[in-house]
């Protein structure tokens, strides 16, 4: 759903901007590419996630999740210099090595500085430090470097780009702008090279990217999601996202996007599909948060009934900076039927409020 605000929740809570300062996801907004690929700074919260399934030529396959947030601090300050503070800018970093049952993240805090990080137009690129994804020639190139391991991509989209929602919004709640602008590209056939414990592997498979740019915080009696990307072996793509109530019930906002293997988008409500947690959970030896990490995912309207499993039960992103934030992201293998014929995929889920409500205080 990615109206997740990751990045909202990590700011100090004194350096909230008022969400007047800024502007709301409306109906009718008016989407140009390149330019919404990239820096929103009239939006208090943005974020660019990739995230993606790849398999090495020896069979050995990895999950990866590379994440850029920006949260804005103040629009109120005049003579700006390179050092003073408009903007956060944190990245999540995390590779899922699937065959090997090891899973590796970090994250990093950088304000834009000269350069620092940033989401740029004009040179067509987003970045924090050497972690970044540059648009060339319609490709987009991908490259994190940490001292655990390195990511080293280039992505193609098979498909344009879909605009989540209705009218240009994907709504999260009762209210006019409790919404964010959310746009994905659901199929990046990807190639590459993954450096692990000294040994490069030369990779390839699909990733996904989500973008949305929003200023709206979290409800009051809202505590979590869960949320689904898809793609399936008859190159169609499903984007579902369940949020839930305090009390345990799911708002009826919750909603989805089917993409055909043509491109075409179709908008689900939260009566046209079902997702079940199963009665396999992962309690985490860090948090002690439980998550639910088998799903069952129907759609009557596509006669889809769809298994979702991993094969690696700790994919915990337990952040440690600014605020302990923890949520589960981790790729997943998808078995199932389609009008009674066989249909698998690979895709990521994200599960976040477990341990406790997601802060509205801080919210998005």
């Amino acid at each position: 759903m990615r109206s997740k605000v990751l990045a909202a929740l990590l700011l100090f809570v004194f350096a909230v901007p008022s969400p007047a300062q800024y502007q709301q996801a409306l109906p009718g907004y008016q989407y140009e590419f390149p330019r919404d690929h990239f820096n929103h700074p009239d939006y208090k919260t943005e974020w660019w996630y990739y995230t993606g399934n790849l398999t090495a030529a020896d069979g050995h396959k990895f999950g990866y999740e590379l994440t850029f947030f920006r949260q804005a601090i103040s629009r109120a300050q005049t003579n700006k210099t390179d050092w003073d503070v408009q903007d956060l800018y944190l990245a999540h970093l995390a590779l899922s090595d699937l065959s090997g049952g090891h899973f590796y993240h970090l994250e990093r805090l950088n304000r834009s500085g000269p350069g620092l990080a940033g989401a740029s137009l004009q040179t067509e690129k987003v970045w924090n430090g050497n972690w970044r994804v540059q648009w060339v020639n319609g490709e987009q190139r991908l490259e994190a470097i940490s001292d655990d391991f390195a990511l080293h991509f280039v992505m193609s989209s098979q498909k344009p780009p879909v605009i989540h929602g209705k009218e240009g919004v994907s709504q999260k709640s009762a209210g006019l702008g409790h919404a964010s602008h959310y746009i994905s590209f659901t199929r990046l056939l990807t190639t590459g090279s993954i450096d692990l414990n000294g040994k490069s592997y030369r990779v390839d498979g699909t990733s996904w990217m989500d973008h949305e740019f929003f200023s709206h915080r979290i409800d009051e009696d809202q505590s979590g999601w869960d949320w689904l990307s898809l793609q399936l072996d008859d190159n169609t793509e499903l984007m579902l996202y369940r949020l839930r109530h305090k009390d345990g019930s799911v708002d009826p906002f919750s909603s989805g996007t089917y993409v055909d293997a043509k491109g075409k988008s179709t908008f689900l409500s939260n009566t046209n599909f079902f997702m079940q947690p199963g009665a396999e959970t992962y309690t985490s030896p860090d948090t002690r948060d439980v998550y639910p990490i088998a799903w069952r995912v129907t759609i009557p309207s596509l006669g889809m009934d769809l298994q979702i499993r991993t094969a690696l039960r700790s994919q915990e992103m337990a952040t440690r900076s600014i605020a302990s934030l923890s949520y589960w992201e981790g790729a997943i293998s998808i078995t199932g039927t389609r009008a009674g014929s066989a249909l698998n995929g690979v895709g990521y889920l994200e599960m976040t409020g477990y341990a406790r409500p997601v802060d509205s205080d801080r919210g998005k």
